[in-house]
């Protein structure tokens, strides 16, 4: 064999290459850290809801203190100026505004090299949301599924999961209800192909209808549609709320439509599900009981709530209107039960 110039540089090339891909292999090794980035969108609505910034602190703090492989750090107010923020990310978790708004509006290329590359990617609440001729097919193909504008709905209702599947992200997670505004009538890849139902409930007729069957909220692109009123109300579809899927690049992504309310993380077994879900989607190992945290208390979940948005409202009894933060004092007695409820493993 005659060895040329040329064999030789396309020899080395091939070492290069085996070198490099054998250093990424080792980088996401079993023990290696992953690197799981928050994308916090912007203030948006009033105290206690759409919270991305405190609540992504508390979720990124949560990991870094509970979890040893996962290294969480936060972006604040929508895509970051420095294109080094992604830098050796496991995992993209995107916790913000949508539709028009959508951090990811502008960016899909970029994303779109990320998710080939085998990123996770996280959609949090209205994160999930984005217009169809501007990232439906996107959506479809990273995450599995997205709110459509005119299919899907955001009303606010107890969602009760009264069973999990058998997944890494359920491990030590139990049936459990919260109330939030959670979306449902998802547009999802035809016949679910490749998707994982992780929270699946049946909404009450009353986020569509009243008693007297007009209409609980007026035909609108988020409120009300024929569609979702024959699934809902005359086929009796149970519908996913949140749902896991892995790609063919072996990336793995995560959706949960819940969110709003930003008091809801003091839940123990949201919480837990949605923090073994980032590690999951990171390609993290997700321990058999789950990610476990420590009690939650009401001053934890104020405090970067209050230094982004200000005191919170004079302090009260009883159940808020609808779409309005439920009191401090209703929260107070709401985070006892849960605890009681769901008390921390030894």
């Amino acid at each position: 064999m005659r060895i040329t110039g040329r064999t030789l540089i396309v020899a080395s090339i091939a070492v290069l290459v085996t070198l490099t891909v054998g250093r990424a292999q080792e980088a996401v090794g079993p023990g290696a850290k992953r690197r799981v980035v928050f994308v916090a969108g912007k203030r948006s609505h009033g105290y206690g809801s759409h919270d991305h910034w405190p609540g992504s602190l508390l979720l990124s703090k949560w990991l870094n203190e509970n979890h040893p492989q996962i290294e969480a750090v936060v972006v604040r107010d929508g895509w970051p100026a420095d294109p080094k923020a992604f830098d050796g990310a496991a995992a993209i978790v995107i916790y913000a505004d949508g539709g028009r708004a959508h951090p990811l509006v502008g960016h899909l290329p970029e994303m779109d090299a990320m998710m080939k590359r085998g990123v996770g990617l996280v959609l949090l609440h209205y994160a999930v949301e984005v217009e169809e001729a501007t990232a439906g097919p996107q959506f479809l193909d990273w995450a599995g599924g997205y709110f459509k504008i005119n299919w899907s709905v955001n009303p606010h209702w107890l969602m009760q999961a009264k069973s999990l599947p058998t997944h890494p992200i359920t491990r030590g997670v139990s049936p459990f209800e919260t109330d939030d505004e959670w979306y449902y009538h998802m547009q999802f890849r035809e016949g679910m192909r490749g998707v994982v139902p992780i929270l699946t409930a049946l909404p009450p007729d009353s986020t569509l209808v009243r008693p007297d069957g007009t209409l609980a909220r007026n035909e609108g692109p988020h409120e009300n549609n024929p569609y979702v009123r024959a699934a809902v109300l005359e086929r009796k579809e149970p519908q996913h709320v949140a749902w896991a899927t892995e790609r063919a690049d072996g990336g793995r992504a995560f959706s949960f439509t819940g969110g709003h309310w930003h008091w809801n993380w003091g839940h123990p077994m949201q919480r837990k599900l949605v923090l073994n879900a980032i590690a999951w989607a990171a390609k993290a190992e997700v321990p058999a009981g789950g990610i476990e945290t420590p009690r939650v208390t009401i001053e934890e979940l104020e405090a970067p709530t209050a230094a982004w948005l200000g005191n919170p409202p004079a302090a009260g009894g009883g159940a808020a209107p609808a779409g309005q933060s439920p009191t401090r004092a209703l929260m107070i007695t709401r985070l006892a039960e849960w605890h009681r409820a769901f008390p921390p493993r030894k």
